[in-house]
Formats: C-alpha cells, sequence, structure tokens
C-alpha cells in the first residue's frame, strides 16, 4: 500500500497533536513532519517534501495564504485547510481555496479535541482526495462519513417533468476542486444567463461566504440560496452547506426549497438530491453538468436528468481537479457530452 506522507502546519500544539495521531491510524498515511508555523514549516520542508499539506490558515510570523501561495508558485502541492467554524475563518478560508487550497476541514472554536476524534474518517478522506489531485489544475485555478446512504432512501424516485418552457435550469454539481472551477465557469458568464442552481460540497457556514466573494466576481448575481428563492435568469443559487436544496415548480416559474434532511451519498447538501428534483420538475427544460470531485454523489442524479430529456454533461478529466464524480457519472452513460472546464460558460450561456 502507498503511503500518503503529510505535514501538518498549525500553531495550536493540540490541533497538531489530534491531527497526527487521528490520521496515523489509517495504514495508508504516514504524517512526516509538523510545524507550528510557515517558517518552520519551510525549514523542516528543505529535509522532506509531503505528499499532502494539511495547512492553518491564521497563524503568528506567516500567514497561510502566504505560505500556500509561496508553495504554489515553487512546488505546487495538494494543501487541506484546517480552519475555524466562524465566519472571518469562512471568509480567510475562502481567500486560502481561490489561492489552490484543495478542501476544508473544519475545526469549532470549543470541543476541539472530541470534534477531530470523532472526525478522524472525514479527516483520512480529505487527505486521500487531496493526494489524489491534479496539481496542474490547482496552479490553474464536506466530507465523507462511513455509513452511506443512497438518495433513493430519502428522496424517491417519481413524478414526471411538465411540457417544455421557456424557463430554463442550469444545475451543477461539484466538490474537491470545485471552488476554483466554479470560479471560472461563473465569473465568464454574461449577466443575461439562465437561472442557475449549484451543489458545491462544502461545510456549513463557508457557503455564503463563498457565495458572496463570487457575487462580486460576477457580472451575474450569485448568492446563498434561501428557502422559495426564485430561480431566476442572471441568477445562481448555491445550496448552503448543511442543508439539502432540492428544485421545485409552481406554474411556469422554478423555486428551490431547502431543507434538512440525512446525509445522502454522505453528504449535506448532495448533488444527487438536487439533480434528481431538477430531473422530476424541469425535465428537458434543464442542463445537468458535473465537475470535479471526489466520489460518486450527482452520477446517479444526472443519469435520471438525461433519461427526462436534459442535456447532460460532465468535465473531462484533463481539467479536473479530481476526476471522480465526472468518471463515474460517464461510467454509467450519464453525460451526453465530456467537455473542459474552459467551455462550460459557453454551454451555459448557449
Amino acid at each position: 500500500m502507498k503511503q500518503i506522507t503529510v505535514m501538518l502546519v498549525d500553531d495550536s500544539a493540540v490541533v497538531r497533536q489530534v491531527l497526527q495521531s487521528v490520521l496515523e491510524r489509517e495504514p495508508d498515511i504516514s504524517v512526516i513532519a509538523t510545524a507550528s508555523d510557515p517558517l518552520f514549516a519551510m525549514e523542516k520542508l528543505k529535509r522532506a517534501w509531503p505528499d499532502v499539506i494539511v495547512l492553518d490558515v491564521e497563524m503568528p510570523r506567516m500567514d497561510g495564504i502566504t505560505f500556500l501561495q509561496k508553495i504554489m508558485s515553487e512546488r505546487p502541492t495538494p494543501v487541506v485547510i484546517c480552519s475555524s467554524l466562524t465566519a472571518r475563518g469562512a471568509e480567510t478560508t475562502l481567500q486560502a481555496m481561490a489561492a489552490g487550497a484543495v478542501d476544508i476541514i473544519t475545526k469549532p472554536t470549543i470541543g476541539l479535541k472530541d470534534f477531530l476524534q470523532e472526525s478522524a474518517h472525514d479527516l483520512a478522506m480529505a487527505v486521500r482526495g487531496a493526494a489524489m489531485a491534479n496539481v496542474k489544475q490547482l496552479c490553474k485555478a464536506p466530507l465523507a462519513v462511513p455509513a452511506k446512504i443512497s438518495v433513493d432512501a430519502w428522496l424517491p424516485a417519481s413524478g414526471q417533468a411538465m411540457a417544455q418552457t421557456t424557463e430554463r435550469i442550469v444545475a451543477i454539481g461539484t466538490s474537491t476542486g470545485g471552488t476554483q472551477a466554479l470560479e471560472l465557469v461563473l465569473t465568464a458568464l454574461p449577466r443575461v444567463s439562465p437561472g442557475i442552481v449549484i451543489v458545491q460540497h462544502m461545510p456549513e457556514k463557508f457557503t455564503a461566504s463563498f457565495a458572496e466573494r463570487l457575487n462580486g466576481l460576477c457580472q451575474i448575481e450569485v448568492r446563498e440560496a434561501r428557502h422559495n428563492d426564485r430561480v431566476i435568469p442572471g441568477l445562481a443559487l448555491i445550496a448552503p452547506g448543511g442543508k439539502h436544496m432540492l428544485l421545485k415548480r409552481s406554474g411556469a416559474y422554478y423555486h428551490v426549497d431547502v431543507m434538512d434532511g440525512p446525509l445522502i451519498n454522505r453528504h449535506r447538501p448532495s448533488v444527487d438530491v438536487l439533480f434528481r428534483s431538477v430531473a422530476k420538475y424541469a425535465g428537458k427544460n434543464a442542463t445537468g453538468i458535473i465537475m470535479t470531485g471526489m466520489g460518486d454523489d450527482g452520477a446517479r442524479g444526472l443519469k435520471e436528468m438525461q433519461e427526462a430529456g436534459a442535456m447532460t454533461y460532465a468535465q473531462d478529466e484533463a481539467s479536473c481537479v479530481v476526476f471522480g464524480m465526472p468518471k463515474e457519472a460517464i461510467k454509467l452513460g450519464a453525460a451526453r457530452h465530456i467537455v473542459p472546464l474552459d467551455q462550460i460558460h459557453h454551454i451555459i450561456a448557449k
């Protein structure tokens, strides 16, 4: 079994100790170095370079974002951000994601040791996902739990979409590497674009900051979805972290339901949940796009969209950070077309 080597960079000795202990329980993960800040980390990197770096953001002497930018310019390496679950932390962490970080591990401000112990599986999966990342794409540009529940167990596939209307819906699902990919796609869209609904696997509290950041960069409006929000042209709605988002229809209009529910395919929000609802209520009025991400969430939902008459697309391997979700959709025959990331905005605009 090939070992994934990891460096931990965090100014908290408790965090370093707990992270190291939970990761080293995994037979395929080895922590080869820890450091209390980026300057110490740089000294240790001269002796041994890891496959993955787990990095805090707010640290003394040098912040994590500056360190991340330095790594990406000198020797691009998959980085997982380990950040506090606060509004301020979310904004800073998203700057790090924009700079090339692969994934987010959230840590609460209290009960830290117990939380990290209970989230051991999630931590390991984040590191494994990062180790699989296409580092070349990182330069250009919520996690697993043991039990896996299918969308069938919570949202039955039933009903049929109404006849085609002039209202068009674009549904996008993405995970690891998706923050960078979505920025590239959405910032390239003209103000007059179809209504867009998005599931990006991301922890609670981070999606609002992510949407706000994109809104400041895009011609279209981007915001975190709220229950009963209308889906209208020129607007992209991002599912809130920790909630499922479903498309619904009332007459000729579409809106979203934002609700609690179980983890589906180990995620909440789940791409399969969104895509199934789009297949049911929009049918051939919709376009489905599955993008970079680890796992198989969204593959079955995209197939259901295709069977309901929607146009369906999967991002190609060369432009993915992790070719997991698109690969599974392609294996199912769910994607009518396989396209590079830099073509996706043209598909939406058309």
